[in-house]
């Protein structure tokens, strides 16, 4: 089976899904890349030279190659690719293909009111219901907002991104924490608006306040990161935070294994928050705001880490302060999440699920997973989910 992914460009929350799938299949497998990286991506550590990946071919270099493998693949994946015509072509063609998206309305449902826009969704979605075409869901949000106009009927699966796997001994689970009497704290992302870095700056002084002992680190850099530091010493919290600007993906994850909790705050604007996957596979008790388009599909409340609702900062610094206060009770919640990722939400349990998946397509059957990625997405409005992760609905 020939099995083409086509998006705007390959990064590190990509490479693993497509390391295993070319594990797999080898030369049937290619990687198209729409565009070039942007400037501010490369700068956080992002860049990569493509030449070295054998599966990936580059459209703006080999645009008539890359048409034929997507008109003559098997299956092809279309992710966020800026080049609709491509897809559109796939779709009218009728052949087996998948989509990829997170959700629509970011800002609200609100917004599918807009005639324009539902014209532009028609074109896009809409008008291939009834075609041979699956949409994975890139968030738990996502299936609501394609619900709401109309696509994918019945044909909406758990999707999502795959950080690069660790694994480890129990011996070096047990033995990567700090145990210096202070819990560690990690906060990492761009230092921008949605993700609420100032959140941290206030958490850390509710808890010296209150007399605990922590350290905070927080990694990234952006627009907000002068203020954030400022308040920092304007507070005289300078001695229990550690800031580490841009770093390279590896090296957020080198800190994360030294971390007991990590802090995710940002609002409903992060489609999904591949950091929570890399905290999780770290050990890390995971807090995280439930309008994170990964919380409802990779926290279990309470067994795997814990989610606060509506992005409230008071439900969040609540959250933190129980783990404070009854931590030999919770910390092993970072196991169960490490163990959440090494199971089920990796790459090569993916891609081997999206190749049983998509197997059965070209067949014209439609044959999903019975949990985890590939299992059928939940149809949840965005205001009742927090409600259906606190019943165990999802």
């Amino acid at each position: 089976m020939t099995f083409t992914f086509v998006s705007n460009y390959i990064n590190h929350h990509q490479i693993p899904l497509c390391n295993s799938l070319y594990k797999k299949l080898g030369a049937d497998f290619t990687f198209i890349q729409t565009m070039p990286m942007e400037e501010e991506r490369i700068a956080m550590g992002w860049g990569l030279d493509v030449r070295e990946l054998p599966y990936v071919l580059c459209l703006y270099e080999e645009e008539r190659e890359c048409i034929k493998k997507i008109e003559e693949s098997d299956v092809v994946m279309f992710g966020w690719a800026q080049r609709e015509d491509l897809a559109a072509a796939r779709l009218d063609s009728g052949r087996p293909t998948l989509r990829v998206s997170e959700r629509l309305y970011r800002e609200g449902q609100w917004k599918m009111i807009s005639p324009r826009g539902l014209a532009a969704k028609y074109r896009e979605h809409i008008k291939y219901r009834r075609k041979n075409v699956c949409m994975l869901c890139a968030g738990a949000y996502a299936a609501s907002d394609f619900h709401l106009i109309g696509a994918y009927p019945g044909k909406m699966f758990r999707w999502g991104y795959f950080t690069a796997l660790r694994v480890y001994s129990d011996e070096q689970f047990r033995d990567m924490k700090p145990s210096d009497g202070r819990l560690h704290i990690v906060w990492a992302g761009r230092f921008i608006p949605l993700k609420h870095p100032e959140y941290a700056v206030r958490l850390a002084k509710t808890l010296h306040d209150r007399g605990h002992r922590f350290v905070m680190h927080m990694l990234g850099d952006g627009e907000m990161a002068p203020a954030v530091r400022r308040s920092v010493e304007e507070l005289g919290l300078t001695e229990f935070f550690r800031f580490y600007g841009y770093t390279e993906p590896d090296k957020v994850r080198d800190v994360m294994e030294k971390c007991h909790i990590h802090l995710f705050t940002s609002s409903r604007l992060e489609g999904w928050g591949a950091v929570v996957n890399e905290g999780m596979n770290s050990g890390c008790v995971e807090v995280v705001s439930a309008e994170v388009g990964a919380a409802p599909y990779l926290i279990r409340h309470g067994e795997n880490g814990l989610v606060y609702p509506d992005g409230s900062y008071e439900k969040m610094e609540e959250t933190v302060l129980d783990l404070f206060h009854n931590w030999d009770a919770r910390k092993h919640m970072g196991r169960a999440a490490y163990e959440t990722i090494r199971d089920m939400w990796n790459s090569d349990h993916a891609a081997g699920e999206l190749l049983r998946f998509t197997r059965g397509l070209v067949d014209g059957k439609i044959l999903p997973a019975k949990e985890g990625p590939l299992s059928p997405a939940p149809v949840i409005r965005p205001r009742k989910m927090y409600r259906a992760m606190m019943d165990g609905a999802l």
